[in-house]
């Protein structure tokens, strides 16, 4: 059973976390990562800094990342207190507050040895998907608290190559999602300044940014077919009592709205009043599809069956 009261817990702290990628993100746009300079926890050496743009920035985000830390915190106490009598069955919201709290610590980590010691690019673009998988399985207990409303969700059987191809594309999506993360981290996003073509090209000359942005469209654009193929395998095996297909459909509509997304940010890319809004609202996008297809690859691993 879920209480109202925990249920809210996890909805705040999944908004917080959600607001800790975007803080990211922000920083990431904004070049605020050194509005700090190199102290960490403290900034430029004082509990409250001076008042700059950058050092706002990066301080609010770090706040705001303590903050959210205590209600993961507190959120994996409540699970531990609320279901510790009967662990078997309610092992599934602890492994959803163990992993998030798990990624919110090495989130931090990563945070504090980016302020203390120069990152390259490469391992910059991973603190960004650190952060989604920390948000993903905070978003998961969030499903989980309505599925559970009375009591632990039922069990369905599908075939078990279901969880084998969602498993082959949420490991796809996520080296997509980074090199994403590496063109921002690079400064490579304005390689293409048109869209679908890059600079004015079908395929442009593969050296330089040009040829980062271009693989990154063309990984994006077998996501999305790869996507499409997944939700027609769903819907032609999988029991519909299981809610996997009303899942793979929306991971659909997502991707293909993250592919428009991505087309604004190019058409965005030389205003960066703009930008700002445009990228962070790819973030988001991609926020809700990587959460989509963490659940369903969850939920196929508990459902399947050897066929």
């Amino acid at each position: 059973m879920v209480t109202k009261r925990f249920r809210v817990l996890a909805i705040i702290t999944f908004i917080g976390m959600l607001i800790v990628l975007l803080g990211g993100a922000l920083v990431t746009n904004t070049e605020s990562g050194r509005g700090c300079g190199d102290d960490w926890p403290l900034c430029h050496g004082k509990f409250i800094p001076a008042y700059t743009l950058e050092s706002m920035i990066e301080y609010m985000h770090r706040l705001t990342s303590g903050i959210v830390g205590l209600l993961v915190l507190a959120t994996v106490i409540s699970v531990f207190l609320k279901y510790r009598a009967n662990k078997t069955a309610y092992k599934e919201p602890m492994f959803y507050t163990a992993g998030a709290l798990l990624f919110t610590i090495i989130q931090a980590l990563l945070g504090a040895a980016a302020v203390k010691w120069y990152q390259s690019p490469p391992v910059m673009a991973i603190h960004f998907g650190i952060s989604l998988i920390a948000v993903a399985f905070t978003l998961l207990l969030v499903i989980w608290t309505y599925r559970a409303k009375r009591g632990v969700p039922p069990v369905y059987t599908v075939p078990r190559s279901v969880f084998s191809r969602v498993l082959a594309l949420a490991v796809y999506l996520y080296v997509v999602v980074y090199l994403g993360a590496f063109l921002r981290h690079t400064d490579s996003g304005g390689g293409c300044l048109d869209w679908p073509l890059c600079n004015g090209q079908v395929i442009p000359e593969m050296g330089g940014a040009a040829g980062l942005v271009f693989i990154h469209r063309v990984a994006a654009l077998i996501l999305g077919i790869s996507l499409v193929l997944l939700y027609l395998h769903i819907r032609k095996v999988s029991n519909p009592e299981a809610g996997l297909t009303k899942s793979a459909g929306w991971a659909v509509v997502l991707v293909f709205t993250q592919v428009m997304s991505g087309a604004l940010l190019t058409w965005t890319i030389t205003n960066e009043d703009v930008f700002i809004f445009t990228n962070l609202l790819h973030n988001l996008i991609v926020t809700a599809l990587f959460s989509i297809i963490a659940d369903v690859l969850v939920r196929s691993w508990r459902f399947s069956r050897r066929t």
